[in-house]
């Protein structure tokens, strides 16, 4: 809400006309790391603030920042509700929630996505390390803990009508799911990231679905009231343009900014370089773009039937104007585009190759190192790791893409397949979950499943 920041809190809805001073008050979810460009990293940046300050110097106002952090979108639905946020960001189903309950009175709009993903790779499922659970099909019947409305949720259920499957579902946070997880309360955790990275980094799961294999766009987006679009444009032009710093800033040095995003929510950096790195699971683009649209018209009767929804003008719900007006000339054409910003570049050291396919192509972290170094293919990189080994040197982290979806998945909790058929700098090809190993191997005769540390002796 833009409110009066000298007034009690039961008088914040009165009008910020009698006073120079204004709060704007964003409601986000700082260890949802696809929502950073308006949420932890606009918050660190201040490049909000920033934008605010130039306004009020054209304005003669006084503008500051109200930063509510929550650990679901569902909370802050309920508090734009009340009037006491203005602009949350939240993901695909929370949003169009959001923007349903919303509509008997002081409506919302979708105003900017955040981030995406292009196959809906931004989900999974995963069960504890040692379990029996190695795909979707054998969780039926079993219990799931997942965040019941969220995407999260809507992948699960889309994956196991898929699979003919049936589980019990547990509606918990994600935060609550892990820990039940880990204690054998559940046999799966259906999550949306970071927290499947983190577990899996962690040693506390590991990965059983991909949501990549649905192939359906999964985004974060940014949710502003009516009032604000209508009363306050100038405050959202301001918020707009500083979601775009923020987004300029990552693609400039995702590194950094994985860096200060984990120094915010105290999530490990190599977790947020998996999602947020260049070439990572998350693209960051604030124009709406038309198959995220058709995407979101898919997810309406999904919350309708689990009684999530009842009605909502998805029409009129997604208004980029104050986008495009904020944006400029390019908006069609970047709206039009899908590929990732911050794709992986530079040269190979170990193949000697400049990187040019991002199907292929990983990165490593070594610990000694304050950058990554690219690698142009699977194979290369294990070359690399096993290079640094010799020399004695630790590898932070090694970041790989899914031979079949292209999810970005962490070296060494992926399944790795040596595939003989295949050019030597090809020969290792790794995936996120067994499954998509096990159908890689179908349609490869003599591709037989190896151990990451005997790739890495073999490469």
């Amino acid at each position: 809400m833009i409110a009066l920041a000298a007034l009690s809190a039961a008088l914040t809805g009165c009008s910020a006309a009698a006073s120079d001073d204004v709060e704007v008050v964003v409601g986000y979810q700082s260890k949802t790391i696809n929502t950073v460009t308006a949420g932890t990293l606009l918050r660190a940046t201040g490049f909000l603030e920033r934008r605010l300050d130039e306004l009020g110097r054209r304005t003669g106002k006084r503008y500051s920042v109200s930063w509510q952090d929550f650990s679901t979108g569902a909370p802050i639905t309920a508090q734009m509700l009340a009037g006491k946020i203005d602009i949350g960001s939240m993901g695909d189903y929370p949003l169009l929630i959001n923007g349903s309950r919303a509509r008997g009175g002081d409506g919302t709009k979708l105003v900017s996505v955040t981030g995406y993903n292009q196959r809906g790779a931004l989900n999974m499922v995963v069960s504890r390390p040692g379990s029996p659970v190695r795909e979707l099909g054998d969780l039926a019947g079993k219990r799931v803990s997942t965040s019941v409305g969220s995407a999260a949720h809507g992948t699960l259920v889309q994956a196991l009508r898929r699979a003919g499957a049936e589980v019990s579902v547990q509606n918990q946070e994600p935060a609550v799911g892990a820990s039940t997880l880990e204690s054998g309360g559940a046999e799966g955790l259906a999550q949306f990231v970071a927290w499947p990275g983190l577990l899996v980094f962690q040693g506390k799961a590991r990965p059983v679905y991909d949501g990549a294999e649905l192939d359906v766009p999964t985004l974060h987006g940014v949710v502003a009231r009516d009032e604000v679009i209508e009363e306050r444009p100038e405050v959202l032009d301001a918020f707009l343009k500083a979601q775009f710093d923020a987004t300029r800033y990552l693609h400039e040095d995702p590194l950094r900014s994985a860096r200060q995003v984990a120094d915010a929510t105290g999530l490990p950096p190599e977790v947020v370089y998996l999602y947020n790195g260049a070439g990572g699971q998350v693209t960051f683009d604030p124009t709406i773009k038309p198959g995220q649209r058709e995407a979101l018209a898919a997810d309406v009767p999904f919350l309708k039937e689990i009684s999530a929804l009842q009605e909502l003008d998805l029409g009129s719900f997604i208004d980029d104007g104050p986008l495009r007006a904020a944006y400029g000339d390019r908006y069609d054409a970047d709206a039009a585009g899908t590929a990732n910003p911050s794709p992986i570049r530079g040269t190979d050291p170990v193949c000697g190759a400049e990187v040019r396919d991002p199907a292929t192509a990983g990165e490593v972290w070594l610990s000694d190192e304050d950058s990554t170094s690219p690698a142009v293919s699977p194979t290369c990189l294990l070359r690399q790791i096993r290079q640094a080994e010799t020399q004695g040197r630790a590898v932070r982290a090694a970041y790989v893409p899914d031979a079949l979806t292209g999810t970005r998945w962490f070296a060494d909790k992926a399944t790795w397949v040596r595939d003989p058929a295949a050019s030597p700098e090809s020969r290792f090809v790794p995936f996120a979950t067994p499954a998509s190993a096990r159908r890689y191997q179908a349609e490869h005769l003599g591709a037989v499943e190896v151990g990451y540390r005997d790739a890495i002796g073999e490469a």
